[in-house]
């Protein structure tokens, strides 16, 4: 579901209540590893850009949470942990059916590892 918030903290305060907690976890998590990135609202959802590059975004979706890891390497690192997980999984999303199956030490990592990376953006 896109959103027309103007901002993040108005896009979190609309989501559904029983996901709140989890994306402002997200979102925090975000904003303390992904120096250097700027946050805004893009496609609906809040994303993280570094030189004006989409590479980290997060979405309450109908369904699911999504959680948009956009560099393909950071992908492919983590794809077996995520699916062990028992995640769907998309070519750069991540599909959390329920906010309690959000691992945020996984996360972090894949934070990280964007934070690293020089490869590709799907």
């Amino acid at each position: 579901m896109q959103s027309q918030a103007k901002d993040v903290t108005a896009y979190l305060e609309e989501v559904p209540a029983e996901r709140r907690a989890a994306l402002v976890q997200l979102r925090k998590q975000c904003l303390a590893t992904l120096k250097g990135f700027e946050e805004s609202m893009q496609y609906g959802g809040p994303c993280y850009s570094r030189n004006g590059e989409v590479e980290v975004g997060f979405a309450s979706q109908k369904h699911f949470i999504g959680l948009y890891i956009l560099r393909t390497d950071v992908m492919k690192t983590y794809q077996s942990q995520l699916k062990i997980k028992g995640v769907s999984l998309g070519k750069g999303c991540i599909r959390y059916s329920k906010p309690e199956k959000i691992d945020f030490e996984l996360v972090k990592k894949m934070l990280q590892a964007t934070v690293e990376s020089t490869g590709v953006v799907c």
